[in-house]
């Protein structure tokens, strides 16, 4: 048996599993971190900037819940699950410091 066909058959044991924890408990930090952002930014009366940081916050994690959604599925339903793909792991990173930068700016 060559060392390649061996990790072809490599058993991923609970590495899935903990990858799909993984995944959950950053949607859930990400929620909390965009209900904290909207009601800092509603805090002091609507303004057109304080919408306008919503909306932005808003759409930042609907775009993270749905990447991860759609990881924790592949996850799920694979044998052998897949890497992460470039793209979906740069949109990752993308959302998550979108989010800290407008967190930021709304502390400031």
């Amino acid at each position: 048996m060559s060392e390649r066909s061996g990790a072809a058959e490599r058993d991923p044991g609970l590495q899935p599993e903990r990858t799909r924890l993984a995944w959950r408990r950053t949607t859930l930090s990400s929620t909390v971190a965009a209900v904290l952002a909207v009601k800092t930014a509603l805090h002091g009366g609507t303004s057109a900037t304080g919408i306008l940081a919503c909306a932005l916050v808003c759409a930042l994690w609907l775009a993270f819940l749905l990447l991860a959604h759609r990881r924790i599925r592949a996850l799920a339903t694979a044998p052998a699950p897949t890497a992460l793909r470039p793209r979906q792991a740069a949109l990752a990173v993308l959302c998550a410091v979108a989010t800290a930068v407008c967190a930021a700016a709304l502390v400031v």
